[in-house]
């Protein structure tokens, strides 16, 4: 990791070398490259987060693009999670981009979940946010969820610990 491109991260007392050498040994699964996944990643990265998982089926679309800050024209008709790492390997290739070109599933998530330290979910339907909240339940991650209607947003943490509420609750 070059440190001297954190460098005005490093200069912050509350985060400093050591914060900004944990951020690097951090692995965090986005699942959803869509107009929620794009922004993360993309400070994710900036934020200099050393892996950073990116699951999600789908393919870029035109009508689309002005909210998936990740992807261009040369984009179109590709999977979401290899467009979004050639744009972070490009900005940012000291960071280890692990990309899952299919949806979370029952069947994928015993393979893909275990390895983060956290889950982002940038979904846009229950059933997804459901699986991701049981996932991150069963293998005790912390999730960020977020959502978007029309001008207004929310963001919740779930299953931070011990005794704290999951989506579920």
């Amino acid at each position: 990791m070059k440190m001297d491109r954190f460098s005005r991260q490093t200069i912050l007392p509350e985060l400093g070398r050591k914060g900004q050498e944990k951020l690097h040994s951090a692995n965090v699964l986005v699942v959803g490259a869509g107009g929620l996944g794009c922004p993360a990643i993309l400070y994710l990265a900036a934020a200099g987060v050393g892996t950073i998982g990116i699951a999600d089926g789908d393919h870029v679309t035109l009508q689309n693009l002005n909210r998936q800050v990740l992807f261009g024209i040369d984009d179109l008709n590709s999977k979401k999670p290899a467009a979004a790492a050639k744009t972070i390997n490009r900005l940012y290739p000291d960071i280890n981009i692990k990309v899952y070109n299919c949806y979370l599933t029952v069947e994928n998530a015993h393979e893909i979940v275990p390895s983060y330290d956290l889950i982002i979910d940038g979904t846009d339907n229950f059933a997804s946010r459901y699986l991701i909240n049981d996932a991150a339940v069963l293998f005790e991650k912390p999730l960020v969820y977020g959502t978007v209607f029309k001008f207004e947003g929310q963001i919740a943490l779930f299953n931070g610990g011990r005794g704290t509420a999951n989506y579920r609750d």
